[in-house]
């Protein structure tokens, strides 16, 4: 810049990670901003956080990826295994393809194949209708033997976000129309699963929408996150309808019946109305735990920790940090010491006496929601990190180290999420200023000291194709360093930096990317 005085510089943002022409739109890593009060783990710095994601992905793939054939026109199909070894490995359950079509796009960018496996993943639930609602998956493949058909609300809601994730991260012009395809899927779980009154998930197309079924939801079907999501894309209230009720009767259920814990039971019944739910008895649907906290409702504190991460809602951080701060206080601030499932009051059941991924890695999204949990969810995160189990928990286990690295999004806010970050790290405006041009050049700019996880890059144009670097900052550190004719005047607010190095009477222009 030529002209002298305090000057508003335009800030541009972008990844150094990304390369300028890319498939993707929103590569991995993405560092996301999310809900204010909200921490990440601190025992480890961000760029481990993002290596522990692409190492476990890895081991995930290998293991649990799988090729099942081809489509007609020769694209090929993939399917998430149901264990590592035999039987298990030959099957697959639609919740866990739902979990892989999660997964995938959110590693684009790191994985170079992932549009293709996305692609294939989807086309092998597409051939597997379930005979009650074709637009929804069978829940396993193979059926067992003499077993009917049917689909189960978990994989089928967890494909439909997997396929508005594709759209944001590749559009949907492609081979496959996600968008398309998902409000396909999207309006066979609205019409089949979702009770017509109680306006709750219901257990899958075999628990009729019109009936009593409609009032027992299984507590791993609610996903907030997922319904917030929905209702942005599809501008249809009911999906809001559908999280405000999913939220109330964990609500009800908190207040009634863990009132010390927080724990939510695998199945309820009687959420007619909503307040009156209950915990179901034992031997509901499969097994004795079902009015426990046990494998189904180990995922609830996930489910909605993500609500809250990235959607800043009250109701779902109040309940996740409820079930936190008991765990936190139960275990002693140990993960190792948090057992496989309890009674609601936070008593021991039969046979919880190991510990696992499964219940431990959810617990970690839960404890992002308060300050007052760093240490244990520095506990939590460095037990899990590299732990490696069976097809469930290392599932699941991978999609909250996704979010407890900072990279889970949401695919109808993503976009926002340059202008929050450039707001948050570069506050208050998210620019930087000019305040000398001649007879040197002296920038200006605030850093936020709590966003150390982004690393900040400066540059200099003249004709905006040649960039050239003048200043650096590393993630996890509080200086700048400068390169070559560039020295740093003041390394605390206002951050002061001179540049030397571009001619005199010359238009210069400066960019901060984030990193």
């Amino acid at each position: 810049m030529k002209t002298p005085g305090r000057i508003i510089l335009p800030l541009l943002i972008a990844c150094a990670s990304v390369p300028a022409a890319r498939a993707q739109n929103h590569p991995f890593p993405q560092h996301v901003l999310y809900a204010s009060g909200s921490i990440l783990p601190t025992s480890h710095p961000q760029t481990q956080l993002d290596a522990d994601v692409r190492a476990f992905y890895d081991y995930w793939k290998q293991t649990y990826l799988k090729t099942a054939g081809a489509t007609a026109d020769g694209r090929t199909l993939y399917r998430v295994a149901f264990g590592k070894n035999a039987p298990g490995s030959n099957a697959t359950v639609s919740e866990g393809q739902g979990y892989g079509m999660l997964i995938v796009p959110l590693m684009a960018g790191y994985d170079p194949a992932a549009r293709a496996i996305f692609d294939g993943l989807y086309e092998f639930a597409k051939a597997h209708p379930s005979p009650g609602e074709p637009r929804l998956m069978d829940w396993k493949i193979p059926r067992d033997a003499g077993a009917d058909g049917s689909s189960a609300f978990d994989g089928d809601a967890d494909i439909a976000h997997g396929l508005l994730l594709a759209h944001a991260q590749w559009g949907s012009g492609g081979t496959v129309n996600y968008s398309a395809a998902a409000n396909t899927w999207l309006a066979g779980i609205l019409a089949a699963t979702i009770g017509n009154t109680s306006r709750l998930p219901t257990l899958g197309d075999w628990a009729a929408p019109d009936t009593g079924k409609q009032y027992e939801p299984r507590s791993s079907d609610l996903m907030p996150a997922h319904f917030r999501a929905w209702a942005r894309h599809t501008g249809n209230p009911v999906w809001n309808t559908v999280a405000a009720n999913s939220s109330a009767v964990v609500t009800a259920i908190q207040a009634n019946y863990s009132a010390d814990t927080g724990l939510i039971p695998d199945f309820m019944i009687g959420a007619n109305p909503l307040a009156s739910v209950k915990p179901a008895g034992p031997g509901f649907l499969e097994g004795p735990h079902d009015g426990h906290y046990y494998y189904n409702a180990g995922r609830v504190p996930w489910r909605l920790g993500v609500d809250f991460l990235l959607n800043n809602n009250a109701t779902s951080k109040a309940q996740v940090s409820k079930i936190a701060t008991w765990m936190k206080t139960h275990a002693n601030g140990d993960a190792a010491n948090i057992r496989a499932g309890y009674k609601l009051d936070g008593t021991n059941i039969t046979g919880n006496n190991y510990t696992t991924t499964f219940f431990i890695s959810p617990i970690g999204v839960a404890a992002m929601s308060d300050s007052a949990n760093q240490a244990f969810l520095n506990s939590i995160y460095t037990f899990v990190r590299t732990t490696h189990e069976d097809y469930f928990e290392d599932t699941v286990n991978l999609l909250c180290l996704i979010a407890m690295s900072g990279n889970y999004w949401d695919p109808t806010t993503i976009g926002e999420q340059a202008s929050l970050i450039r707001r948050h790290v570069l506050p208050p405006d998210g620019q930087i200023q000019l305040e000398s041009a001649r007879p040197e050049r002296i920038l200006a700019l605030t850093v936020n000291p709590a966003a150390t996880r982004y690393g900040l890059t400066l540059e200099q144009t003249a004709d905006f194709s040649t960039w050239t670097t003048i200043a650096t900052r590393s993630s996890g550190t509080t200086t700048f360093q400068p390169t070559a004719g560039v020295s740093i005047l003041s390394q605390a607010n206002p951050i002061r930096i001179r540049d030397n190095t571009a001619p005199s009477n010359t238009h210069q222009f400066y960019r901060a990317r984030i990193d």
